[in-house]
C-alpha cells in the first residue's frame, strides 16, 4: 500500500492513477495470500507463491513447443504430428539427409523390401466388403477410415468438417455414440452408426432400446453399418461421459437426453447379458435395419469373455459382419487416470487375439476385423494387417488433419482450435471446406504411401500384408519376423483336442455362451 501512495505522490499524473490501482491490487492479493489457510506456499510467499500455479497451467505448451523430443509420444510425437500436418496440407513429408530414428535400438521395426518390387497400386482400390451370408446389403469399405468420435465431444464443425471429408475422399464416418446428428447429414459421407449402452438415438424415455426409432434411422442410405460399441479402449468397462456444460440443447435433441444434464452411457447394455443374448441383438438389428452390415467394438480385457462370444456365434448360427478392435492406447475426450493407463489390453494384442480366435474356431472367414489405437501412418496401417485386420480407423489422426495442436483441453469445453468444444466462438476457428479439404487429403495422401511403401515388398494390396513380412529388432544382435514373434493358430484348432495350460485353449475353455462369467474349470 506505500507503494501505491509513494506513485500517487511522485509520478506524473497520466502514470499515478493506473499505477495506484494496479499497486492497490497486487497489496490486496497479498495480504489475502498471507491470510488464506489452504495454500502453504501462498502464505510463506504471498504473489510470489502464485507463480507456481501459472507455470504448471503452461507446463504442457512449453514441453510441447521448446521441450519435447522428435519422438517422445505424449500422447503423439511431434514426427506423427508433423507428419500428419504435412500430408493434410498436400506437403511433401520427405526427409532429408536419413531417419533419426536409431535402428539398432530395441522394438525398432520396418517392413522388409522386396528385390522384385512391385508397382505401386491405385490406392482407390484399397476396399473391402463388409457383410457375410446373412447381410443383404454388404458395404465396400476403405481400409481406412475416421474412428467414432461422437457430436458432443466434437464441435458440429469438426463433425461437418470430418464427414464432407470422408464424402471427398469416399470413406466411413464413425458417428461414435452420440447418435446422427444433423451435422453428419449435411454433407453425405458414409456412416457407421455406432449403438453405445446409452442408445442414443434409438432409446426410450427410461434409456431401453426402442427398435421401432432404430429401424426408421437405419433405413437411411447414409447409414452403411451399424457398430454396437461394447467397450472403449481409452476407458474399458466405463460409460461414456460427456459434461452437461457441453450437452446444449441441440446436442440432447440428438441424443434423447435432458439440456445441461451430465451425459453418463451405462456401463453395460440393457439389452443383452450374455454371449448368445449378444448374439441374438445382433441379428435383430440386422433384421431391422434391412439386413445391413452389423457388428461390434470392443476393447479386450478378460479373454474367456470374447471367446463366449464366438463359441455363441457357432451354436447360433448367428454371426456379426464385423469386430472393431479398440486398443487401450485408443483417445477420448474425458476418463479417470486409472482407466487410460491401466485398463484394458493394447490394440496389436488385443487383434492378434481377436483374428487368432476366429481362426482356431473356424470362423475367421465369415468376420471382418477392423482396428483402431493410434493409426497415424502407412507403416501403422501395414502392421495392424500383418497382425490380421482388414481395415484400420483412426481418430486423433484425423483430429491432427482438422487442425487439433494437442493441447490436452477436450474435457474442458476450452479447445483452442475449435474441434473439441460447444462454445460458438471457438468453433469458428475451424473452417469447415479448408478442413474437409484436408481431412481428404490426410486419407489420399497416407494410402498412397502405403501403396508405395507395400510396392517396395513386392504387394499390391494390403489384404496381402503378411507377419512375415514385418521384422522387430528385439536386441541390438538380432531381428525377428512376426511370424517368429508371435503365435498364430491354423483354422478349427481350438475346436480339436486342449493343450492343457495354453493360453488359448486354456482360455477357450473357460469360456461360456451363457455368461460373461468363468465357467468351472474342468
Amino acid at each position: 500500500m506505500i507503494s501505491a501512495i509513494v506513485a500517487a505522490v511522485y509520478l506524473p499524473h497520466i502514470w499515478a492513477i493506473p499505477l495506484f490501482v494496479i499497486s492497490a491490487i497486487l497489496s490486496v492479493m497479498g495480504l489475502y495470500d498471507l491470510a488464506q489457510p489452504l495454500h502453504s506456499v501462498r502464505r510463506n510467499y504471498p504473489l510470489l507463491g502464485r507463480l507456481r500455479w501459472f507455470f504448471e497451467d503452461i507446463r504442457p505448451e512449453i514441453r510441447q513447443y521448446l521441450i519435447e523430443g522428435e519422438f517422445d509420444k505424449v500422447p503423439f510425437s511431434r514426427s506423427q504430428r508433423s507428419l500428419i500436418y504435412a500430408r493434410s496440407k498436400n506437403e511433401s513429408s520427405e526427409r532429408a539427409f536419413g531417419t533419426l530414428i536409431d535402428v539398432y535400438g530395441n522394438g525398432h521395426e520396418f517392413i522388409g523390401h522386396s528385390n522384385r518390387p512391385a508397382a505401386p497400386a491405385d490406392p482407390d482400390s484399397f476396399r473391402i466388403i463388409i457383410g457375410n451370408k446373412d447381410c443383404l446389403q454388404p458395404y465396400s469399405a476403405s481400409i481406412f477410415n475416421i474412428s467414432a468420435m461422437s457430436f458432443g465431444s466434437l464441435s458440429a464443425n469438426a463433425i461437418r468438417a470430418l464427414n464432407q471429408g470422408a464424402k471427398m475422399g469416399n470413406f466411413a464416418h464413425d458417428t461414435g455414440e452420440g447418435s446422427i446428428s444433423p451435422y453428419h447429414r449435411e454433407h453425405g459421407g458414409d456412416l457407421i452408426w455406432e449403438l453405445g449402452s446409452g442408445y442414443f438415438g434409438c432409446r426410450t424415455a427410461d434409456g431401453q432400446f426402442d427398435p421401432a426409432s432404430f429401424a426408421e434411422k437405419a433405413a437411411d442410405p447414409q447409414v452403411k453399418m451399424i457398430e454396437i460399441k461394447l467397450s472403449q479402449g481409452a476407458k474399458p468397462g466405463h460409460g461414456g461421459i460427456l459434461p452437461g456444460a457441453k450437452v446444449t440443447a441441440e446436442i440432447a435433441l440428438t441424443r434423447g437426453v435432458p439440456e445441461g444434464v451430465d451425459c453418463i452411457s451405462p456401463s453395460s447394455h440393457p439389452a443383452f447379458s450374455t454371449p448368445r443374448e449378444l448374439v441374438q441383438f445382433i441379428a435383430q438389428l440386422r433384421h431391422l435395419s434391412k439386413g445391413k452390415p452389423v457388428g461390434f467394438k470392443l476393447c479386450i480385457g478378460q479373454p474367456w469373455e470374447f471367446m463366449g462370444i464366438v463359441k455363441a456365434m457357432r451354436e447360433e448360427g448367428v454371426f456379426p459382419d464385423f469386430v472393431v478392435v479398440d486398443g487401450s492406447e485408443g483417445g477420448t475426450g474425458a476418463a479417470p487416470l486409472e482407466f487410460t493407463d491401466h485398463l484394458g489390453m493394447p490394440m496389436r494384442e488385443g487383434l492378434l487375439f481377436v483374428h487368432n480366435t476366429l481362426v482356431g474356431a473356424g470362423v475367421r472367414e465369415q468376420v471382418k476385423v477392423g482396428a483402431a489405437g493410434k493409426i497415424a501412418s502407412a507403416f501403422d496401417i501395414a502392421a495392424a494387417h500383418a497382425l490380421g485386420a482388414d481395415w484400420v480407423n483412426a481418430g486423433r489422426g484425423y483430429m491432427f488433419a482438422l487442425g487439433c495442436i494437442q493441447s490436452l483441453s477436450c474435457n474442458t469445453n476450452r479447445c483452442p482450435v475449435g474441434v473439441a468444444t460447444q462454445d460458438p466462438l471457438r468453433q469458428r476457428a475451424l473452417v469447415v471446406p479448408d478442413k474437409a479439404e484436408r481431412v481428404a487429403n490426410f486419407h489420399r495422401n497416407t494410402l498412397h504411401a502405403l501403396s508405395e511403401m507395400i510396392g517396395a515388398a513386392g504387394l499390391d494390396h494390403p489384404s496381402k500384408i503378411g507377419p512375415h513380412h514385418l521384422c522387430r529388432r528385439v536386441s541390438p544382435t538380432e531381428i525377428r519376423l512376426f511370424s517368429q514373434l508371435h503365435k498364430f493358430l491354423v483354422s478349427g484348432e481350438l475346436l480339436g483336442a486342449n493343450e492343457e495350460g495354453e493360453f488359448y485353449h486354456s482360455s477357450w475353455r473357460l469360456a461360456r455362451v451363457d455368461s460373461f462369467q468363468l465357467s468351472e474349470l474342468v
